[in-house]
């Protein structure tokens, strides 16, 4: 039986994106990069948003180019390889191979889905994880917290939603990133 991982970089006071929508703050460094594609070796299957999608899709072709360095390369192999499923209502088709579109995200069945799987599922964006969350699908939560504060923007957790969390695993990074797992409890 799989699990539901949300993973997400966030400022320190709680972004995935600045006021105008960059992200540019949480470009990784080696070593955080490093982490990312270990991490997401552990999972064939990958949730997406459309925005999200259309942020991550940049890996199924352009680390070819001669200029992406051997970490950014080996995480487009790893990202190409997963099975990814893109939940969105307005996006017209998907431009990456292994990848399925849905119109509509029903929490029930992505939970049936997850733990049908042989091996735990991510899910990627904060607006459609906020929908997981909110439904109480979401077993693991999985946070890279970037020294860097945004002032305002998209933020990396649900408003509204209280759970208590339990800190399973936390990681240290030279650069001042933290990453804090924690498992979600039934909601």
């Amino acid at each position: 039986m799989a699990d539901l991982y949300y993973t997400a970089n966030m400022s320190l006071d709680g972004y995935t994106t600045d006021a105008h929508g960059n992200f540019d703050f949480s470009e990784p460094d080696d070593e955080v990069h490093q982490y990312f594609n270990d991490f997401e070796r552990g999972f064939d299957t990958a949730l997406y948003g459309r925005a999200m999608y259309e942020t991550m899709v940049y890996w199924e072709t352009n680390p070819a180019d001669d200029e992406e360095s051997l970490i950014g390369r080996e995480f487009a192999d790893v990202w190409r390889a997963q099975r990814k499923i893109v939940y969105s209502a307005t996006l017209e088709s998907v431009t990456s191979e292994h990848t399925a579109l849905e119109r509509v995200f029903y929490p029930e069945a992505v939970r049936e889905m997850v733990r049908a799987e042989p091996r735990n599922v991510s899910i990627g964006g904060p607006t459609i994880a906020a929908t997981a969350l909110r439904a109480g699908i979401v077993d693991y939560v999985n946070l890279l917290v970037i020294p860097q504060i945004l002032g305002g923007g998209l933020a990396a957790l649900p408003g509204g939603l209280r759970a208590s969390l339990e800190l399973v695993e936390e990681q240290r990074f030279s650069g001042g990133t933290v990453r804090l797992l924690y498992r979600v409890p039934d909601i």
